[in-house]
């Protein structure tokens, strides 16, 4: 009895934890969409508006770290400076998890169709909950 008694509190407790953390990993995955959407527009501005407004920001590549939200954009908007050179944007989740209440991490893959050549990669985002929304923090691509 004793057992039963335990897993019937386990559920209880986990249960609701568990619903918390499929909507978080949703909530991520379906920012991914958008970004994908709003890249494919051309719309850098609307991309990175997920990404953490903070000079904390870390963006990894295949340069280095880049810190701060605002070097972030400025260097895709360098990179990337015209229609052509965005392309357009597929990505590819591999694997979604929930670390803790407010941080996920998420592993995909990126492939970039353009007329001057194809980019293909992996990447990281580890995701934080601020406010109530879900603001990627660190971006590791390459």
């Amino acid at each position: 009895m004793r057992i039963f008694i335990f897993l019937f509190l386990f559920y209880l407790v986990a249960n609701p934890l568990a619903a918390q953390n499929k909507k978080g990993t949703t909530a991520v995955q379906k920012i991914l969409l958008e970004q994908q959407g709003d890249w494919n527009r051309g719309d850098i501005d609307a991309f990175m508006k997920h990404y953490w407004k903070s000079d904390q920001l870390q963006f990894i590549g295949s340069s280095g770290v880049t810190y701060g939200w605002q070097n972030t954009l400025d260097n895709y908007k360098r990179r990337y400076p015209n229609r052509q050179a965005m392309g357009q944007l597929k990505f590819e989740v591999l694997e979604v998890n929930q670390r803790s209440r407010k941080v996920i991490s998420l592993v995909g893959k990126f492939h970039l169709t353009r007329e001057i050549g194809d980019l293909n990669g992996h990447f990281i985002l580890i995701f934080q909950k601020m406010k109530g929304k879900w603001k990627i923090v660190a971006d590791h691509t390459s």
